[in-house]
């Protein structure tokens, strides 16, 4: 099977994980577009980086896979309370309508594609770290940094889906590897993130070199979400005010504004992924597009009328999901279109699908114009919004509260919610574990739809109790996909329940 996505990784059919070669020689950087172009091919890998253009051509492969995410925004966010699957019917791509009714088993395409993307993403990160000390040229140390920043980034994604992963340190991952390497402990993991963004930290620029490339804030945010996931709060709260202090990021006033193409990579994004519109995806091939495939999957169903184009109707929010804002919080209908409202607004037109709630995922829903290259469906160029500035001020608010600190806490929360109403009428006075509620339940209103809720009902213990078929010792992990723990030989152990 091949996994091409601007750049090819060759992958063994029996094993997608372990057998990864990358071939590639391709452009130089370019400044205007750092992913997303054609390359040329080589073979030779193990005698590549001679050269400053090879480490660069690699960092860019590396930062190719991170445009595959786009199934773990989706399935991530259906995974919770906050929508439901959709789509045509109850059998319209099956592996995702078992995951929103908590019944997937490790016979799961969807899974076996993250699984199979983020260790792509791995592994050619760690290309590049395992000869990063073979050829010396100014600027090398930011290279290596993003390296290092890219591989935690797609730990962190496997960690939180998976929990223990084999682990190879400065090495890629080899054919037989899954015979003899174990899977690292949950702790192993996280301490291998947080080594790497510790050590990319320093090297990194306040501003990236390129939009769309790491900066030193980003990889202080993913390390400081990393710590909060772990529970080590002290520890967050130091790097996670070391964004917010560096007076690189704001609000912007207006919340729609954000998620439009004209606020991508704007002030309150620490870490964007970039899409573009370029041709070359197709249903047999999702993950060779450049561009946003879950926007056109969350796309209303046979729309007819203005700024919105039309979709498959996947990832619907539910009705407690709308209800949850409160009146006056503008982010209610930034988040959630209400398509009967609009049709009666703007006399559209559409159709239903499966689960049909009447709602829409408003932040990332095709808008007209959006592409003009291929099918708007597989080539839409919405950027996700990985880290946002708002994010790490509730991240910081809940690490402070849990450490005594409550009155700053309850500025970063009212920062967010000034902006959500328009006034400081709303702001939250509470202390202690009140403020704590109020702080979570913050999280989930600012970042609708962009795949945080899940994770956090999970990591604060609370998924059973809002998640219906959740079972609590099992769903909290996803399974290893089935073919990995056959081609261990036993050396691994399917996670628990499954």
């Amino acid at each position: 099977m091949a996994l091409t996505s601007g750049i090819s990784s060759i992958m063994n059919t029996r094993n997608l994980f372990l057998s990864l070669t990358l071939l590639f020689i391709g452009t130089s950087a370019c400044e205007e577009d750092f992913i997303g172009r054609t390359p040329v091919y080589s073979i030779d890998s193990e005698n590549y980086f001679n050269a400053e253009a090879d480490y660069k051509n690699a960092l860019i492969a590396a930062y190719d896979m991170l445009q595959s995410s786009y199934l773990n925004v989706m399935l991530g966010e259906i995974a919770s309370d906050n929508t439901l699957a959709g789509g045509e019917s109850a059998t319209d791509v099956i592996g995702i309508q078992q995951v929103d009714d908590m019944i997937h088993t490790p016979v799961n395409a969807q899974l076996q594609s993250i699984w199979n993307w983020m260790f792509a993403g791995i592994n050619r990160a760690s290309f590049i770290l395992e000869f990063k000390d073979k050829t010396e040229f100014e600027g090398k140390a930011q290279i290596i940094a993003e390296a290092r920043f890219l591989r935690a980034y797609y730990q962190f994604e496997l960690v939180k889906w998976f929990g223990p992963i084999p682990l190879k340190g400065d090495e890629r991952f080899a054919l037989g590897d899954e015979t003899s390497l174990p899977r690292s402990s949950v702790e192993e993991v996280y301490a291998a993130i947080q080594t790497d963004l510790s050590l990319a930290i320093p090297d990194l620029a306040v501003t990236a070199p390129q939009t769309g490339r790491v900066s030193k804030g980003a990889a202080q945010a993913l390390l400081g979400k990393a710590h909060v996931y772990r529970g080590e709060y002290r520890e967050a709260a130091v790097v996670l005010q070391a964004v917010i202090n560096s007076g690189v990021y704001s609000l912007p006033a207006d919340f729609a504004d954000i998620f439009e193409m004209t606020g991508e990579n704007g002030p309150g994004s620490v870490f964007e992924v970039q899409y573009t519109d370029a041709e070359g995806a197709g249903f047999g091939c999702l993950q060779c597009s450049e561009g946003n495939i879950a926007v056109g999957f969350n796309g209303i169903r046979n729309h007819t009328g203005p700024v919105y184009d039309s979709g498959f109707s996947f990832n619907v929010p539910t009705q407690g999901a709308f209800d949850a804002y409160a009146p006056g919080d503008q982010r209610r209908d930034v988040s959630i279109l209400d398509i009967n409202a609009w049709a009666a607004e703007t006399g559209a037109s559409f159709g239903t699908g499966n689960e049909h709630t009447g709602y829409y995922n408003r932040k990332y829903i095709a808008r007209k114009g959006d592409s003009n290259i291929g099918d708007q469906n597989l080539t839409n160029p919405n950027n996700y919004r990985s880290i946002r500035y708002a994010d790490v001020l509730l991240l910081a608010a809940e690490a402070l509260n849990a450490t005594g600190n409550d009155e700053l806490a309850r500025d970063y929360l009212n920062q967010v919610r000034r902006r959500a109403f328009g006034d400081m009428d709303h702001d939250i006075n509470s202390s202690g574990d009140a403020l704590r509620d109020f702080i979570l339940q913050e999280r989930r209103l600012e970042l609708m739809g962009e795949a945080h809720r899940f994770f956090d009902l999970v990591r604060t213990g609370e998924a059973a109790g809002a998640i219906e078929g959740f079972s609590a010792g099992k769903n909290e992990l996803f399974p290893i996909p089935f073919e990995e723990i056959q081609f261990s030989n036993g050396n691994w152990n399917q996670n628990p329940g499954y």
